[in-house]
């Protein structure tokens, strides 16, 4: 189908409307402007992303049509100093729409051309460019950024074209380093990690971190990015607190001017909430741009949802009694809480939200919260839970929205006298329907599926466990990739710098900001897996300290 002006609005609209992203990009950080060839291609992957989710749009060579480029200031890239007959902004549609069919010569893009009226019409163009006009473009007038941006471009539009099964010209390629083919191939030994490891670390917190704002004003002493190199300086040192974090830095950083540790919790406390989690979820989504660049490395789907807890609180909460609540063990103890939505499986483990929890927020609210984030980042089949979310509504929730889910279920009188059935007949699987009541004559259906665990150390009915699934016990094998969020906990909290302050937002930054040093981590090593062995293991090849280690390098402290 052609485009048309209501389905080119209906793009538009979407992305306008997504707080997170920012189009155009160049003006909304100080990363880019109307000249920065990063801001071209994010551009490219913002409106290409939303562009083929539209029933209209099926067609490359359509977008390419379509690709707004108005706000980019092509001058900065034209090697041309004299008037020339075609602009750039079509010239380099051109170039992308030869890079999408994979033309090694300029010929081939001159003949189709002008066996091609239609798409002509649509380019913008009266006559077609000749093959010598062509080569000069693109040899002498473009710069060997531009040609490269233009590769990139090209790339990303067939990835986000043929993630949303749309006909693609040719398969994307894959966008790894080039390998020494004439060396032995083993496992890789640490040096050659961190070789691989560096200028990707490098480039990803480039793209993240400007993500992050205080909105300190114009004219301060001290530059932002202080701030955020001091953050993550706290994340490198186990139980660092920002005091004793910011007195060190002095001395490691290579900053004229670094942040007192008051002044930067102060600015941190300014920071709501709210507007911690927008800037968690953007740069989140410049984190999956990166990563989606090798999308069959890439797998989404599977999420896993979860509340982890601080460490017990044992000083006087008078005041915070909303926000230092009960543990999830429903012992005498207080603690912070934090709720996360996280990729699971074979997918790259990136913290996809964080959120605080507060005392008298349902169940529902928080998943229903987490999955609003998780569906506009990444496509979403799946959704794992702990048994503390076995809760009727919740389910049916979930199902409402067309997603399936795998949750245990706490074991009650009707569940322990079937587990005791089986026992007795010696089964080890069984699966049964069952409603659960919603409330005004309405029921959830779902399928109860118990499982014998294996080594039990019961000889009871506790060998059993049961669990609830609205697509049958088919999806029951993927409940093991929940671990992982566990083992992630543990990895974030390693990031987390240390502090005795009971202010809510702070608690809670200090924990984003961890999920966001675990994230880059786990980007970090996918990436470099891909380019040194040609593939992904969820194993790490690069350690955590790999990885902070070179982001001390990054930040100006190593």
């Amino acid at each position: 189908m052609t485009p048309t002006r209501e389905s080119r609005q209906a793009v538009f609209r979407h992305i306008a409307r997504r707080s997170r992203t920012d189009w155009p990009t160049y003006d909304s950080t100080a990363l880019y402007d109307r000249t920065s060839l990063g801001g071209l291609e994010s551009d490219v992957r913002i409106v290409s992303t939303q562009w083929f989710r539209h029933d209209a749009h099926n067609s490359v060579e359509q977008f390419v049509c379509s690709l707004p480029l108005a706000y980019f200031r092509f001058e900065a890239h034209d090697q041309y100093t004299s008037s020339t007959r075609y602009g750039m902004d079509t010239l380099f549609r051109l170039f992308v729409l030869k890079q999408l069919h994979g033309w090694e010569h300029e010929t081939v893009l001159a003949e189709y051309l002008d066996s091609s009226p239609v798409l002509r019409e649509c380019l913008g163009i009266e006559s077609v460019p000749d093959q010598s006009t062509l080569w000069r473009s693109w040899h002498n007038r473009f710069t060997p950024d531009l040609r490269e941006t233009v590769a990139t471009a090209a790339r990303t539009i067939l990835i986000k074209a043929q993630n949303a099964g749309v006909e693609v010209p040719r398969p994307p390629e894959q966008k790894l380093p080039q390998r020494d083919m004439d060396a032995e191939e083993s496992y890789p030994d640490n040096q050659t990690v961190l070789e691989q490891a560096e200028p990707v670390t490098d480039h990803i917190s480039r793209v993240v971190f400007p993500a992050f704002s205080l909105d300190r004003g114009d004219g301060c002493e001290i530059h932002e990015n202080a701030y955020w190199d001091l953050q993550t300086y706290l994340g490198l040192r186990e139980r660092l607190a920002a005091n004793e974090g910011a007195r060190s830095f002095i001395h490691e950083s290579t900053r004229d001017r670094t942040p007192l540790g008051h002044a930067h919790r102060e600015h941190i406390r300014d920071l709501s909430i709210g507007q911690v989690r927008e800037m968690y979820r953007q740069a989140v989504d410049r984190l999956l741009g990166e990563v989606t660049e090798t999308e069959q490395f890439f797998r989404a789907g599977i999420v896993a949802i979860d509340i982890t807890e601080a460490d017990p609180f044992t000083g006087d909460r008078t005041g915070h009694e909303d926000e230092i609540i009960g543990t999830k063990e429903k012992t005498d103890e207080y603690a912070y809480q934090w709720a996360t939505v996280q990729l699971v499986g074979n997918a790259i483990p990136i913290v996809l939200d964080a959120r605080p929890v507060r005392r008298g927020e349902s169940r529902k609210e928080i998943v229903e919260d987490l999955l609003n984030s998780a569906e506009e980042l990444v496509h979403v089949d799946n959704v794992l839970m702990d048994r503390e979310f076995d809760s009727q509504h919740v389910l049916e929730m979930i199902s409402q929205r067309g997603l399936s889910y795998v949750v245990p279920k706490r074991m009650q009188t009707s569940e322990r006298a079937q587990a005791k059935r089986f026992l007795r007949r010696d089964d080890d699987r069984y699966e049964t329907d069952r409603k659960l009541h919603l409330g005004n004559n309405e029921w959830h259906e779902t399928t109860l599926i118990y499982r014998r665990k294996e080594n039990a150390e019961h000889d009871d009915h506790r060998q059993f466990s049961v669990f609830m699934s609205n697509h049958g016990g088919s999806f029951l094998t993927e409940y093991a990739y929940r671990w992982e969020i566990e083992s992630g906990y543990r990895s974030i909290k390693r990031f987390m710098a240390a502090t005795t302050s009971k202010d809510f937002g702070l608690r809670f930054f200090y924990f984003a900001f961890a999920c966001l040093l675990y994230s880059i981590w786990r980007a970090v090593d996918a990436l470099v897996q891909v380019s040194v062995t040609g593939e992904y293991d969820r194993s790490p090849l690069v350690t955590a300290e790999n990885t902070l280690t070179l982001l001390k390098k990054e930040t100006g402290i190593g």
